[in-house]
Formats: C-alpha cells, structure tokens, sequence
C-alpha cells in the first residue's frame, strides 16, 4: 500500500531559518516589557507628584527617611570620597610630571566637583539606599501590606514613596557638598605627604579651577541623582513577586537598574555644565 504523503511535509524550515523569527519576537517582547514598565513608572511618578501637593501629611516619615537616607549614609560616603581624592591627587602628580605642581589642585578640584563627587555617592547611595529601599517595599508587597493599606483608605504612595524621594532629593545637597570637600581636603592631604607641595600651590590650583558654576553643577547632579535612586528603588520594590525569593531578587535588579540609570542621566546631564558655565 502506497505511503499517505504527509500534508507537512518540506514545510518545516531548517533552524538556521528560524532563528531570524525567534530574534524578532525576542526583541519585540523585550520592547513590550520595557513599554509597560514606562508607562507603569510615569503613571506612579504621576502619582508621586500630585502627593507632593499635601506634604504636611508626611513631614514626619519625610525626616525619618531623611535620616535613613542621608546622615547614616554620610560616613561611608565620606570615606569613599576622601579615598578617591586621594587617588586623584597620586594619579594627577604621576601624570603630569612636566606640569607645575599647582596643576594637582586644578585636577582635583575639577574632577571631584564635576563627576567623582556627585557620582560615586550616588553608586554607594544606590548600594546601600536604593537596594534597601527595594527589598524593603518588595517585602511590603508580597505580603499584602500594601493592599493593605489600600483597604483602610490610605495612599501608599503618599506614604511610602513621595517621602523616600523628597527625601533623597533633599538630602543629596549636603552630601554631595561634604564629598566634595572631603575629596579635596584628602588630595591636600596627600599632595602635602606624597608629592611635596606646598598648601600655596595646591590651593592656587583649586581656586584656578573653582567657579560657581562648577559647584551648581555638582549639586543639581546630586539632587537628580537623589531622585533617581530612591525613585526606582520605590518602583522595582513595587514590582516584587515570589516570596523571599522575590525580594531577593528586587534587591539585586533594584542595583542595576539604578547604577544602568546613573550612568545614562549622568550623560545626558553632561551638557549641562556647558550651559551653566
């Protein structure tokens, strides 16, 4: 008996063919995904705004996160920042043997008050602020205490959220200011020890670079910076699923997604030293 031809037969593609498609959906679902969280973030940003509106209902949490955020976070921003000036300073007087010493006040000052300070104490706020924040509200929603509060007629957002960015807001001003002293008390320091400079020459180098712009600059870093840490921080907290498999989880995406985003703002604010100088 004749074999029944097989209607599907010389339909399937080879897999080399079929990857092309596979690639396709892949990105397209990437894109879906990434679509929805923006909308998801700006419909909360939304929210976080108009909570803005009735601060005086929050003024408590407001200082508490304050504290949480900034002045327990203050030593380890400081050390990290002396220690980067001090880097700055070796790395500049090796550099620029050619140069008059005056030159490592200049370096200094310029790339702590430009990028180092406001920068790295955005990196330690997000490993240390940005991950707490995020495991903390993570926490809070996988066991149903953010329904919660939805049931008793609160707003979470008003509670949890627009606190935790005022906050971060408010409190990377001074941080960011002390970084940057620290940093160049620090390549003082070391420039004194390590390279024999004079306090005349390395002061004449800071105040060669310094100008007021370059100080604004440094702070409006930090107040975005602020912003972008606990912001995301209360956004992927929100998303956690999973028990404390999940919270594990939303710690470690709430560190990367908040460093991917520092990186990105920080070139898109690049310009803007530019026009405020």
């Amino acid at each position: 008996m004749a074999r029944e031809s097989d209607p599907k037969a010389g339909l399937e593609q080879p897999e080399e063919d079929r990857l092309p498609a596979s690639w396709v959906r892949r990105i397209g679902r990437t894109g879906l995904s990434v679509t929805r969280h923006i909308g998801r973030a700006g419909v909360l940003g939304g929210a976080t705004v108009l909570a803005l509106l009735h601060p005086r209902d929050h003024v408590r949490e407001t200082f508490r996160q304050a504290k949480a955020i900034g002045v327990d976070s203050l030593p380890l921003v400081l050390l990290v920042a002396t220690l980067s000036g001090s880097i700055l300073a070796q790395q500049s007087g090796y550099q620029f043997t050619d140069l008059p010493l005056w030159i490592v006040g200049n370096a200094v000052a310029a790339g702590m008050l430009t990028e180092l300070a406001p920068l790295l104490s955005a990196i330690i706020m997000a490993g240390r602020v940005g991950a707490g924040i995020g495991a903390e509200l993570g926490t809070m929603k996988v066991t149903d205490q953010i329904d919660a509060l939805r049931t008793l007629g609160r707003d979470p957002v008003g509670e949890l959220i627009m606190p935790r960015v005022v906050a971060g807001a408010v409190m990377m001003v001074p941080i960011v200011i002390l970084a940057n002293v620290a940093g160049i008390w620090s390549g003082w320091l070391t420039g004194m020890v390590m390279l024999d400079m004079t306090t005349h020459e390395y002061v004449y180098g800071v105040r060669n670079y310094y100008h007021s712009a370059a100080l604004i600059f440094s702070i409006v870093k930090g107040v975005f910076f602020g912003i972008t840490i606990t912001f995301i921080g209360c956004y992927v907290g929100l998303q956690a699923e999973g028990g404390a498999a999940g919270v594990g989880r939303t710690a470690r995406n709430t560190v990367v997604a908040i460093i991917v985003a520092l990186m990105i703002l920080d070139v898109v604010l690049a310009p803007l030293y530019k026009a405020v100088g």
